[in-house]
């Protein structure tokens, strides 16, 4: 008789905690109950958009954490992860029929805000919604650094390098939009090689001509030939080496700061709206480290971690059967919310666990007994 496979209550516990840390890491950088309007255009926060509200058709907007849970609770939501340079919209001329509960007294308009695709629920180059139910391709979705849109491997131009998760992405449009870049590339980015999908030709790109190092952006106000001295980006130019100008481009950790910062540099990134490439704390890495911090402060210790030591076999077979248990009725429970796009409350949570208390104990021919 093969041996059955078993699990520790570590492992179980372990697993619900890396979960839990994903979670964290996005949403404990944002407040959950006051709305962030106040602390003007946040440098970056968790967001999420109402086409009930603002349906597609009519102007973009999005709000923050707080007011997902407490302005649009029902209605059909769509995550956008996090922004940056973001100040929360609810409530303002955007939408006609709601008033913010959390901060009612807001402008009309958030006049620097910037909108995209994202903000109607769909996203890529192939303009596709996520979860896409048409499409049946396992793909990964990462995010540009400068769009912030967000795109399929796929649909990159390149083959996605191993350990994406710690490097930061520039798509292809972004990169030609801001050809100086294309300088870095060479001595920067990581070595990625070109990739063809067949059967889905990428027609929302442009293809543009390949732009050569000397091409720079019409708004900036000084020539390469008048660049300062001791200019990093002017040094890797006359050094000649060039990559591929195609596809996205990904960046190793700690990229940013390897840039050129000298002036003319300076005045080139702000005229792009780059700026912000020069701030290595505007990272959605360091985002969520930082979301990750705050949440372990406010934790402390875990009880019931300390605990296991002082249980039994037999205790702790019994709780692991009971947390698996738990742990796939909430699974099923929190996907029909997910499927029909709502904001899941403190309210359900309070009646899932209330509905599992009146549930009867498992009956007693059905408990782990110790070898």
């Amino acid at each position: 008789m093969a041996e059955e496979q078993t699990v520790s209550l570590v492992d179980v516990l372990e697993e619900n905690e890396e979960l839990e840390e994903e979670a964290s890491a996005v949403l404990a950088g944002s407040d959950s109950d006051l709305c962030s309007y106040p602390q003007g255009y946040v440098k970056r926060q968790a967001l999420y958009a109402c086409s009930t509200c603002t349906p597609k058709g009519g102007e973009p907007a999005g709000v923050c954490l707080a007011c997902s849970y407490k302005c649009h609770e029902g209605h059909e939501l769509f995550e956008l992860y996090t922004k940056r340079n973001f100040r929360c919209d609810c409530g303002n001329r955007k939408f006609t029929e709601l008033q913010c509960k959390l901060f009612p007294e807001k402008d009309e308009l958030n006049t620097q805000n910037k909108y995209s695709q994202n903000f109607f629920g769909v996203y890529c180059t192939c303009s596709r919604p996520y979860p896409d139910p048409d499409d049946q391709v396992e793909d990964e979705m990462i995010q540009c650094v400068v769009c912030e849109d967000w795109l399929h491997g796929r649909h990159l131009g390149v083959v996605v390098p191993d350990g994406v998760e710690l490097q930061e992405m520039i798509c292809e449009s972004c990169m030609n939009n801001n050809s100086f870049l294309w300088t870095y590339t060479a001595h920067l980015s990581v070595p990625a090689a070109a990739v063809e999908v067949k059967g889905e030709p990428n027609t929302n790109v442009p293809k543009e001509e390949e732009k050569g190092d000397d091409v720079m952006e019409p708004s900036c106000k000084r020539s390469r030939e008048e660049a300062e001295p001791g200019c990093r980006l002017k040094e890797l130019q006359e050094i000649g080496q060039k990559r591929v100008q195609s596809g996205a481009v990904f960046w190793p950790s700690a990229w940013r700061s390897k840039l050129c910062s000298c002036n003319t540099c300076k005045e080139r990134l702000s005229a792009a709206g780059l700026s912000f490439l020069l701030d290595e704390s505007d990272t959605v890495l360091a985002y969520e480290n930082k979301g990750k911090s705050s949440e372990q402060r406010h934790q402390g210790p875990d009880p019931l971690m300390s605990a296991l030591d002082n249980l039994n076999r037999v205790q702790q077979l019994e709780i692991i059967h009971g947390y698996n248990d738990m742990k796939t009725e909430l699974k099923d429970f929190l996907q029909r919310f997910a499927a029909e796009g709502k904001v899941v409350t403190s309210e359900d949570i309070r009646q899932f666990f209330e509905q599992q208390q009146s549930r009867k104990r498992r009956r007693d021919d059905g408990r782990f007994y110790s070898p």
